[in-house]
């Protein structure tokens, strides 16, 4: 007969009360929401070598290397300003100075689907690492969206001399562009951990995040007026107000003399992002235990 050690004659209440006593935790576990954030700050140093080192990465192959950062979105808006500006002039209507428009559109719009679509993957993409190291996985989707923050740099850069050359004037209101850009950026963040949860359940759902992004695209406003639409009232307010379409508006009204800043967009947009970078938050540390077990 085998001999049972004291571990075993010991209930598994008292086990776990020795164990928490002594500050010890489950393999794997999932830690407190307090915790968890404590964690993200005591490696906040890790997760910015990973955001600039993939900022820096992301176009290494190319020849061009990091001007590939500026060059693709400075491609698609002359791709979208001979489709829409030339070729189906009736897009402009409601907007004086259609290249800036366009360029904010497509700049901006580029750097938040860029942020959801990376971030979504941020966890499948990076398996090795989530099981052979023990870090509080919100860090990967943190900075996918950080890295995309430190490519549009440069690309907001690019962007504002485009404005000047359209005979803008730079004014007070362009330093609400900063607010703007941290704005969008918690959001994509936020949507980009809820995305990567839902991934590493159910690993099909990548394939229609392309999609879906395509279709924000395309309702959004990126490359026209919302409010120039022969639509229902409703329809219009729930275009003008969803948060893709708001943000890019923030940004035209900060830089573009055309577009006034309204406060009423700018509380909503505060709202969405706050709203959307908790909940993301929360709804990716609930499965902070299962991540790497499939």
């Amino acid at each position: 007969m085998s001999r049972r050690t004291p571990a075993e004659d010991t209930p598994r209440s008292e086990l776990a009360v020795l164990a928490t006593e002594h500050g010890l935790r489950q393999v794997g576990g999932r830690p407190s929401l307090r915790a968890y954030i404590r964690q993200l700050w005591v490696r906040r140093a890790f997760l910015w070598t990973m955001a600039s080192s993939r900022s820096y990465g992301k176009n290494q192959n190319n020849y061009l290397g990091q001007v590939w950062a500026v060059l693709s979105p400075l491609t698609l808006a002359a791709v979208y300003y001979l489709v829409f500006g030339v070729l189906l002039e009736r897009v402009r209507d409601g907007v004086d100075n259609y290249v800036g428009f366009l360029t904010v559109g497509v700049f901006i719009f580029s750097a938040m689907a860029s942020t959801i679509t990376s971030g979504s993957t941020a966890i499948t993409s990076n398996m090795n690492l989530v099981r052979a190291l023990h870090f509080p996985r919100a860090i990967l989707p943190i900075s996918v969206a950080l890295a995309e923050a430190m490519s549009l740099v440069p690309t907001i850069a690019v962007m504002l001399v485009i404005v000047l050359a359209t005979e803008q004037v730079v004014s007070w209101s362009w330093l609400l562009l900063p607010v703007a850009v941290v704005l969008f950026f918690l959001f994509s963040a936020g949507v980009a951990m809820i995305a990567a949860r839902l991934v590493v359940g159910a690993r099909d759902l990548r394939n229609l995040i392309p999609m879906a992004i395509r279709l924000l695209r395309y309702v959004s406003g990126v490359f026209f007026l919302i409010s120039s639409l022969d639509a229902p009232r409703a329809v219009a307010a729930i275009m003008e107000y969803q948060p893709v379409a708001l943000y890019l508006t923030l940004v035209r009204s900060s830089v573009l003399s055309e577009f006034s800043p309204r406060l009423d967009q700018w509380l909503m947009g505060a709202g969405w992002a706050i709203a959307t970078a908790v909940i993301g938050f929360i709804v990716f540390w609930q499965a902070e235990d299962r991540y790497g077990r499939d």
